[in-house]
């Protein structure tokens, strides 16, 4: 179908894969079209006996420009705003050319970083400066890598870019950074709106590289003409969603009011809630938590997703690929069924535990933990996948209980938005573990935020009150409650001992 009105397109990029979706508003409802899908993972370079993990940018650029030329023959083009995940970023020079390859936040480079961050500035200091969790990932103990392994390419770097960023200069030549993204860095200072300049003299970080931010919802003009004559179009404009890809799923929760927890479920499983101020407290540094940035409110003022980043079905995407190195070629779908068949609660890991952090074989490393632990060892690929699922639901319980602790609030309800809806199991598991009630939907949460939020910012809809009756309207969502509970309360306390493994 042509729409005559004009597609918004969303292009988002996951750790997995991309995708390239176009939106079209009638009568109040969003319509979403899958014009392009493609794979993202890591790629491996061996360095004598190192190996470095990079991100293909140049493919991924290739991709996203075949995405919009598909995407012209369903109509005029609009506008489009791109999301991607967090903490990666590109180094330009002085004429704009990238100096490398983007690393990938499971490369091994930020080994030991959190330690010589420590000795240069205190741990309460850098979160009272950034707010941000603690994880080696982070694009802050990137930077720090090549600060003491004095990288050439940062010597030479004029323009830090994170990676939406980075493909928004291809599109427009603009080099700024969005504000959501920008936060994900502990680069940022919540409380100033601006780059935490004093932490990153305090690591050596050149600070003069970090461009402007912007907000939410603003337009960066529109494609490049060397664009515009390559792919036959014209008149895009190029806007900025929530760039991080969590940014624009939490804007699509088709919530009636502010009282809930929500979960962003997919490779990670981020959970938490919308705050309109940082949470920069004692309790949120305890318990690890963070303070990214949000999309614009009915106020037209930032929020913060106040939350905590924990390992999702990362676990069982691995465990698949181990499996199908070997000849058994699972699906989700098998893996999910041969999970809810097997015995409940036998054994538990911590998900977010280092052991399962980079790539490799998951099935042997969920054995070994639980050998280490003294439990019950699961053998079958159903009895792996349901210790991986259950682990991840009581997860969720804790972070759920020091989200309330931490705020002094009580939320009964909590959203899971994002493709991991799609495992009704785990959904079952999440809402068992909790008590609470759990609403699904929508499934492309990501791309749905980010279509509603360029129409917010071309005055299309007009408030996030408008933006969450369309996603209500559009999308299906469904509800589970608690089956079960006793046994629940004896494998939580299990599940606090392992976190001291």
């Amino acid at each position: 179908m042509v729409s005559k009105a004009g597609l918004y397109l969303a292009i988002d990029l996951g750790a997995e894969s991309g995708r390239v979706i176009s939106g079209t508003l009638d009568d109040k409802r969003l319509i979403l079209n899958e014009i392009h899908r493609f794979s993202n993972g890591p790629v491996k370079i061996s360095h004598g006996s190192d190996i470095s993990m990079h991100w293909d940018v140049l493919r991924l650029w290739s991709e996203i420009k075949t995405g919009i030329s598909q995407a012209k023959k369903g109509g005029m083009i609009k506008s489009l705003g791109l999301d991607t995940w967090g903490v990666d970023f590109a180094l330009l020079d002085k004429h704009g050319n990238l100096l490398g390859n983007p690393y990938h936040y499971r490369d091994s480079r930020t080994d030991n970083m959190l330690d010589e961050a420590f000795k240069r500035l205190p741990k309460e200091t850098i979160f009272e400066q950034t707010g941000i969790q603690f994880m080696q990932i982070n694009t802050l103990y990137q930077l720090l890598s090549m600060v003491t392994h004095q990288a050439e390419s940062l010597k030479c770097a004029k323009t830090f870019l994170t990676m939406p960023d980075l493909f928004n200069y291809w599109l427009t030549g603009k080099k700024y950074c969005e504000f959501s993204i920008a936060t994900t860095t502990q680069c940022f200072d919540p409380r100033k709106g601006t780059w935490a300049y004093a932490l990153l003299e305090k690591m050596g970080i050149p600070s003069d590289i970090f461009p402007p931010i912007i907000q939410p919802g603003s337009i960066l003009g529109e494609l490049q003409p060397a664009l515009v004559e390559e792919l036959g179009i014209s008149g895009v404009k190029v806007l900025t969603p929530a760039c991080h890809d969590t940014g624009s799923a939490v804007a699509a929760i088709p919530a009636e009011n502010e009282d809930y927890v929500w979960i962003s479920s997919g490779t990670w499983s981020i959970m938490g809630i919308v705050s309109a101020e940082p949470v920069i407290t004692a309790d949120s540094l305890a318990y690890n938590f963070t303070n990214e940035g949000g999309a614009l409110l009915q106020g037209q003022k930032n929020t913060y997703r106040y939350s905590k980043n924990t390992m999702g079905l990362w676990l069982v995407q691995e465990c698949r690929r181990t499996w199908a190195a070997s000849g058994q070629d699972y699906s989700y779908a098998q893996l999910t069924e041969m999970a809810a068949g097997a015995e409940p609660l036998v054994s538990l890991v911590n998900p977010d535990h280092n052991d399962f952090l980079k790539p490799g074989d998951m099935p042997a490393r969920i054995q070994a933990f639980c050998k280490r632990t003294g439990q019950k060892v699961p053998q079958s690929p159903g009895e792996i996948v349901r210790c991986a699922l259950e682990s991840t639901a009581l997860n969720y319980r804790l972070v759920h209980e020091r989200l309330e602790a931490s705020v002094g609030k009580r939320f009964d309800t909590i959203h899971i938005i994002g493709g991991g809806t799609q495992n009704r199991l785990l959904n079952q598991l999440a809402a068992d573990a909790t008590g609470c009630r759990v609403i699904t939907g929508p499934i492309e949460a990501t791309a749905t935020g980010n279509i509603l939020l360029q129409a917010l910012a071309q005055n299309d809809i007009a408030s996030i009150d408008e933006l969450r009756q369309i996603v209500r309207t559009s999308f299906e969502t469904n509800e589970y409650h608690a089956q079960s509970g006793n046994h629940w309360d004896a494998a939580f306390k299990t599940f606090i001992n392992l976190l001291a493994e």
